[in-house]
């Protein structure tokens, strides 16, 4: 049996550790998880330097004697395979871009939801599990097959596997990567007022730097979201953080929108990604409006628009990359719009996991034999009550 992953966590509120401890109990009972606990970024240092087995480091920013952002500098200095979370004030957008430009891989934010905090350790420590891997084997790295072969499991180690359901609305999501691997991901975001937010994208490039452009997209989407009210606003932020220093002049089409569980209004901004299409209760497929907004990464200060659409009760919204829409089969020919509209309006359940499976199916069909040349990623956001 695997040893448990030690856990290092690093607050100064001293009713923290019996809560963790409580919390966690399954974890630790079945020999997952094992708990440490520091109360400033001095006492953690010496923790890290005294116990080499340290996995990963959970911390608060405000803390005395040293804090958060202070003890994420020094961490590699000690350690640096050592992953860490940092714990932010909702909204605190300044503090989150700091901490991750200084090594975080992901954050949470108080009051401490411990479903999600239990949901960024796993996709913490499964990113670190394939980076072990990885590092383990660079040394027998010899073509670039093995490479794209690492950048596919960077990439599905942070994709979220459970998604969101309530009484009306359900959610799904699924890739299936490339033999050549992209840099396709997406994201469910839990937000305030009972919203949520939902996003899909597609970075430029293949292999492991376009993994590791993903990874920086989807967390700064994931702090641009929680602190910023609309879609439009969000993207502008992210494309200018991006923009920052991006020699490399990659760039990701990305579309991200809020869904409004109270009155089911789905409000979006696009950055150059494929057009989403709605599936009505009565089989009816529309595409909604493209909102205008050019790819991310490419020029800063730009302003991106946004639109609503009220999904009514048994409309399904589907989200895609153009893997889907441009997948070939042997004579050359794209799957195209046409069919994939089609694939909608034949698949009347309410269900999103159903939607995507069908989508799969009939593009795995029409390719027959032929590689995939990228990514396909899809996401489904349903509103149920149909009558």
């Amino acid at each position: 049996m695997p040893e448990a992953f030690k856990i290092l966590v690093v607050d100064d509120e001293p009713d923290l550790e019996p809560l963790v401890l409580q919390r966690m109990r399954r974890r630790i009972r079945a020999g997952q998880y094992s708990f440490v606990f520091a109360h400033n970024g001095v006492e953690a240092l010496d923790v890290l330097r005294q116990e080499d087995d340290i996995d990963m480091v959970i911390s608060d920013i405000n803390m005395p004697q040293m804090d958060g952002l202070t003890l994420l500098e020094q961490i590699p200095k000690v350690d640096p395979n050592v992953r860490s979370i940092i714990i932010s004030a909702y909204g605190d957008m300044k503090n989150i871009r700091t901490a991750m430009n200084r090594g975080a891989f992901d954050f949470v934010t108080k009051p401490l939801d411990f479903d999600d905090l239990q949901l960024t350790i796993d996709r913490t420590l499964a990113h670190l599990v394939e980076w072990r891997e990885a590092l383990s084997s660079r040394d027998r790295l010899v073509s670039l097959e093995n490479e794209l072969n690492v950048a596919a499991k960077i990439q599905q180690s942070i994709l979220p596997t459970e998604f969101p359901r309530g009484s009306d609305y359900a959610v799904f999501a699924s890739m299936e990567p490339a033999r050549e691997v992209g840099g396709d991901f997406y994201d469910i975001i839990s937000l305030d007022n009972e919203r949520i937010g939902v996003a899909i994208a597609d970075v430029s490039d293949k292999g492991v730097p376009a993994a590791l452009f993903m990874m920086s997209s989807r967390t700064l989407l994931k702090g641009s979201a929680i602190g910023t009210y609309e879609p439009g606003d969000v993207l502008k932020e992210v494309n200018d953080i991006l923009c920052e220093g991006n020699e490399a002049m990659m760039f990701v089409t990305l579309l991200y929108a809020i869904y409004d569980t109270k009155n089911g209004k789905l409000t979006y901004a696009n950055g150059g990604h494929t057009t989403p299409y709605v599936r009505r209760a009565d089989g009816t497929v529309i595409a909604l409006p493209f909102t205008g907004g050019i790819a991310i990464g490419v020029l800063e200060d730009l302003e991106y628009s946004q639109d609503s659409f009220e999904m009514l009760p048994g409309d399904a919204a589907f989200f895609y990359s153009d893997g889907v829409s441009e997948a070939m089969n042997s004579e050359g020919e794209e799957f195209g719009l046409e069919r994939m509209a089609e694939v909608l309006a034949n698949t009347p359940s309410q269900d999103p996991m159903d939607i995507n499976e069908a989508m799969f199916a009939a593009v795995r069909a029409f390719a027959g034999n032929t590689p995939q040349s990228d990514d396909i990623t899809c996401l489904t956001l349903c509103r149920g009550g149909a009558t």
